[in-house]
């Protein structure tokens, strides 16, 4: 019998990068004179605030106006969508040129597997470094790095070593690292969770970690008590995977507390299925079924549906059901108040040739989709616009692509 002296550890071989502050750093990048000073990207919501602005008080989604009040002296920019996009296409081909295995979080952040790749590539630490390098000077941005044996450490060695920072979490130094740090810390514990275990003297990942399983599950359901334990105790099996591909596309569009009349409401719905049906069509997808999103005044919400009889990306015709739906609900909204509005696609499929449906005299807007989603992938998505939806210029935030 062969007895093994040494067991096997695995190594931290798992990184998490997470561009700081991200759309402040793009704005500090293209623009010299706002490095080193408090920047707020978006007027009436904050959408990002730099390191500089974020030690004044200021945080992402809050109002703007007590935003400027917590910092006075801060620069306000408009967001600029497009540049963040290719920042993040950037961000991500540099992610990609490291190593086949990337598990896309958000437009900025992914997990990132480097096992197996020492002999040709370095160590962990020598990777993480070498990407920041090229992240500061291919991309011009500042990249966190956190480096650790499980996806749920490396980010929290991430967080820990924001702003600009990497961190490495040895496996015999885990707890260690883990378990003095906030119960906020953990995945899952937000300001809700939190409010039900600091009364009883949880305030750490430690006192969590002490805390029975069955406890947890008595005091926040059974799915939640399991996994915040895990977590705690740094169980966490999950492997970092390729980002399967979206089972639905939507996008949605928040009102005012203000009566709307049906064709305000027509008009809003249209540039929703505009922007879901570009997104389609960029995805190379097509969808059979269209729903629609209702949120009232109560801030009750409601979902009308309709399957097409065949797959499409087409605008018209999306557009078509989407307004059905929204005509058939206007009674309700009308008794409710509606203060958002969003439409999606489901039953995704790829785009590929398929055999042509009956009736074959019906219009084809095939062609008009694709010149108009050209013309906007060039010029931006403002250079050409239905009549009904000008002075209206919606948001749109940068998505991983899919």
């Amino acid at each position: 019998m062969i007895v093994c002296e040494h067991a096997f550890v695995p190594q931290a071989t798992i990184l998490h990068a997470d561009a700081d502050s991200f759309f402040a750093s793009v704005e500090q990048r293209d623009d010299p004179s706002l490095r080193g000073r408090p920047v707020i990207v978006g007027g009436g919501v904050v959408l990002a605030a730099s390191y500089e602005a974020k030690a004044s008080g200021v945080r992402t989604a809050m109002g703007g106006s007590r935003a400027r009040r917590l910092c006075p002296d801060a620069v306000v920019v408009p967001a600029r969508m497009a540049a963040y996009t290719e920042a993040s296409k950037a961000l991500y081909a540099l992610f990609e040129d490291t190593t086949p295995f990337v598990e896309g979080l958000s437009i900025d952040e992914a997990f990132l597997d480097v096992r197996g790749m020492e002999r040709i590539a370095g160590t962990p630490t020598e990777i993480a470094a070498r990407l920041r390098h090229r992240a500061r000077e291919e991309v011009g941005l500042p990249l966190t790095i956190g480096i650790a044996r499980t996806k749920f450490l490396a980010k929290v060695a991430s967080a820990v070593a924001k702003p600009d920072g990497l961190l490495v979490v040895p496996p015999e130094r885990e707890l260690h690292f883990l378990h003095p740090l906030p119960v906020e810390s953990v995945w899952g514990v937000g300001a809700a969770t939190a409010a039900k275990l600091h009364p009883c003297g949880i305030v750490t990942v430690g006192d969590l970690a002490r805390v029975p399983e069955r406890t947890l599950c008595v005091m926040l359901g059974r799915a939640a008590g399991r996994h915040l334990h895990a977590l705690a105790n740094n169980r966490d099996p999950r492997v970092v995977h390729l980002r399967p591909r979206r089972r639905s596309i939507g996008s949605q569009h928040a009102f005012g507390r203000r009566p709307w009349s049906p064709e305000q409401l027509d008009a809003e719905v249209l540039g929703v299925v505009e922007r879901v049906t570009r997104r389609l069509r960029a995805a190379r997808r097509v969808a059979r079924t269209v729903i629609l999103r209702l949120r009232f005044d109560d801030f009750t919400r409601a979902t009308r549906s309709r399957t097409l009889p065949h797959p499409t990306a087409s605008t018209r015709v999306v557009g078509d059901a989407a307004r059905g739906l929204l005509v058939e609900a206007l009674p309700l909204i009308e008794q409710r108040g509606i203060t958002l509005v969003g439409v999606a696609v489901t039953n995704l499929a790829d785009d590929l040739p398929f055999q042509l449906c009956l009736p074959l005299g019906v219009r084809n807007t095939a062609l008009l989709d694709a010149a108009l989603d050209e013309i906007r992938d060039r010029y931006g998505s403002t250079a050409v616009t239905r009549a009904v939806l000008l002075g209206r210029r919606a948001l749109e935030i940068p998505l991983l692509e899919d």
